[in-house]
């Protein structure tokens, strides 16, 4: 029997709540549930849309901080190391001290050190913002759906755990709509201020209309700070050789290859720790049953196939020059499918209709991947509105039923099962993120040289078609070049430069080419599993009842 830390309130039966750790569920009247919403909506945006601004602006902030591209790229580095690891204790701090506190650590932290970034602009301070938003994130995600659920009654549950959820994947397109607006009359200052403003402002919220209150138990051991000082450093070290691969080159630096064995003993030594414990922070046997691993390999690859978006359509258009100024429609776009998404999946909301609303996601990222291939050179952000506006509609559908399925499968093992639901959950996103932008990074590059080298190949100068493209590259400078030949190297570069390009494209399709098929194979696995399983629980149900015998005559 877990060791009570709170007097128990005598609630009503509809009151209690599900969980240890969990707000109670009162009666609020319609204007205090609606103010429960509009928190849930300001709490899980701020948990996301300060990284989500520096993914979408990070060219422009290496550049006005002088930072390369491979210490650009420790800055959403450093935000998932802190936030995939601070999962591992989240829920059990909840269940012993309760979420608002570590919520009010997390945001007050985070509003603090990012005011400190502003006077202070290096390189150390910009990893440690990123880092702390980390932190603020992953308790300001959970916040979010814990508020939203106090803003309907207990029958709509599973609706507004779909809405919950689905609030923090705003961040990203509401970031590139934000963008222009905020670095129009300044730097990267504007940004961090409206960061260090949203963590401030959902401190005040969260502080003002509090969770109603639960049952605090006593859950903490010695041993699980053991599995997060291990996990904690292998993760992060995970994370590091994800996000480095492809700008330091995968097989070109030592260090890469030590941090992937540090990864595989540190996280190894915890998962030991753990599946030799009497109560496991991470259950190990558990994990390892057909249905859990199943469940990882499907939210792995489906949150790799969303990456089509954020690395494929914005990469390529980057590649043509497109800037967040010229995106920014497309993201309206983005933003407005997401909504679509969300709100259809909580609408249809069963339990029923959760493995056919993965599907439909599914179909829609696929769809939308195969609607993106044929792209060439003269390809804008209106060209992919409706494409776009299909991914990010199954991007917004498929995270409340992802996230009921594994939660009911945990329930049925019991409160200690969520936490590993939970770690679960988040490595599975994150890292299928992050290996969704390297691999598919690295593909890219690969299939770019293979097609410079065969269009370089074509760039016989004695082609008279080849020769007139030289001529005609060359006379762009004839106003500010006199030398002939100055005119012929210009124009020889300024080709090359046109052919490199091309080659992106070239691979930019390729790249929607291959998401396209890995979400058709998913469909169908993901089809044979559902048909699979149908066939059994029905032979199963006949095997329980079976027809009566007919009675003699």
């Amino acid at each position: 029997m877990a060791q009570l830390l709170t007097p128990t309130p005598n609630w009503e039966e509809h009151e209690k709540p599900g969980l240890p750790g969990s707000p109670s569920m009162p009666y609020h009247p319609p204007l205090v549930r609606l103010a429960y919403a509009g928190v849930a909506l300001l709490v899980g945006i701020t948990g996301g849309l300060g990284n989500a601004l520096v993914s979408a602006n990070l060219p422009t902030i290496q550049g006005q901080l002088g930072l390369t591209p491979a210490e650009g790229i420790w800055l959403p580095a450093a935000f998932a190391m802190v936030n995939i690891t601070v999962n591992l204790l989240i829920f059990k701090f909840r269940q012993q001290y309760g979420m608002r506190l570590f919520t009010e650590i997390g945001l007050g932290l985070y509003a603090a050190v990012t005011l400190l970034h502003l006077l202070v602009g290096g390189f150390g301070s910009t990893v440690a913002v990123r880092a702390v938003s980390g932190f603020a994130g992953a308790a300001a995600t959970t916040l979010s759906m814990l508020y939203m659920l106090q803003a309907a009654p207990r029958s709509y549950t599973g609706r507004m755990v779909v809405i919950g959820v689905g609030i923090p994947q705003l961040a990203t397109p509401l970031a590139w709509l934000l963008s222009p607006t905020l670095l129009v009359y300044g730097q990267w200052h504007n940004l961090y201020l409206f960061e260090a403003g949203l963590a401030l402002c959902s401190l005040a919220a969260v502080v003002v209309l509090k969770l109603p209150p639960g049952m605090h138990i006593k859950v903490f051991e010695k041993s699980d700070f053991l599995t997060f000082a291990l996990m904690a450093p292998g993760t992060a070290m995970l994370v590091a050789v994800l996000a480095q691969g492809y700008t330091q080159w995968w097989f070109d630096e030592p260090w890469l290859a030590y941090l992937s064995i540090g990864a595989l003993l540190l996280i190894g030594a915890a998962l030991y720790i753990e599946h030799h414990r009497a109560h496991p922070l991470i259950q190990t046997r558990w994990l390892a049953t057909p249905t859990m691993l199943r469940f990882i390999v499907g939210a792995f690859l489906i949150r790799f196939l969303t990456t089509e978006q954020t690395f494929g359509a914005v990469g390529l258009l980057r590649t043509l020059g497109m800037g967040p100024d010229q995106m920014a429609p497309l993201f309206g776009i983005v933003l407005l499918g997401t909504v679509a998404g969300m709100l259809a999946s909580a609408a249809s909301f069963s339990p029923k209709t959760l493995i056919p609303q993965l599907i439909l996601s599914i179909v829609l990222i696929g769809s939308a991947a195969i609607m993106d291939y044929g792209g060439t050179s003269l390809s804008r952000p209106q060209d992919f509105y409706f494409s776009q506006f299909l991914m990010a509609a199954g991007s917004g559908m498929f995270m409340g039923p992802l996230v009921l399925l594994g939660f009911t499968q945990a329930l049925k093992y019991g409160a200690n099962y969520v936490i590993t639901f939970t770690v679960v959950l988040s490595m599975t996103q994150t890292l299928g993120a992050l290996t969704g932008s390297a691999l598919l990074s690295t593909y890219q590059l690969h299939r770019e040289q293979v097609y410079s080298s065969e269009l370089v190949v074509q760039m016989n100068p004695a082609d008279p078609v080849v020769a007139a493209r030289l001529r005609q590259q060359g006379q762009v400078y004839g106003a500010v070049l006199a030398d002939p030949v100055q005119r012929a190297a210009q124009g020889t570069a300024l080709l090359a430069q046109v052919t490199r390009r091309e080659a992106n494209v070239r691979a930019f399709n390729d790249v929607f080419a291959l998401t396209g098929l890995l979400a058709v194979l998913f469909l169908f696995w993901l089809l044979f599993v559902a048909v699979r399983a149908a066939v059994r629980n029905r032979r199963a149900d006949a095997a329980a009842n079976p027809p009566p015998r007919p009675s003699p005559t």
